[in-house]
């Protein structure tokens, strides 16, 4: 598995400290959004030439190191 900290970081003084994809104002909250809304992963490289395959790979690790370590959960409620 990639190294998403290569791609990743959080700067309080950027978007409050939201995981960004480096050398850009992109969080990972906006990318997570695109794909929510349907967009693909092409339709986000195309829209943002300053993203690469890499980067959003980054953002599939990143992804998955917080559910594994468990920091993205549902709790009851949203289960329901």
């Amino acid at each position: 598995m990639m190294d998403w900290k290569e791609y990743i970081t959080v700067d309080e003084d950027i978007l409050a400290g939201k995981p960004i994809i480096k050398e850009t104002r992109l969080s990972l909250e906006f990318i997570f959004e695109r794909l929510a809304n349907g967009w693909t992963e092409a339709e986000i490289l195309e829209n943002y030439p300053n993203l690469n395959r890499e980067s959003m790979q980054a953002v599939y690790s990143y992804a998955y190191e917080c559910m594994k370590d468990g920091l993205l959960f549902m709790d009851r409620e949203q289960r329901a």
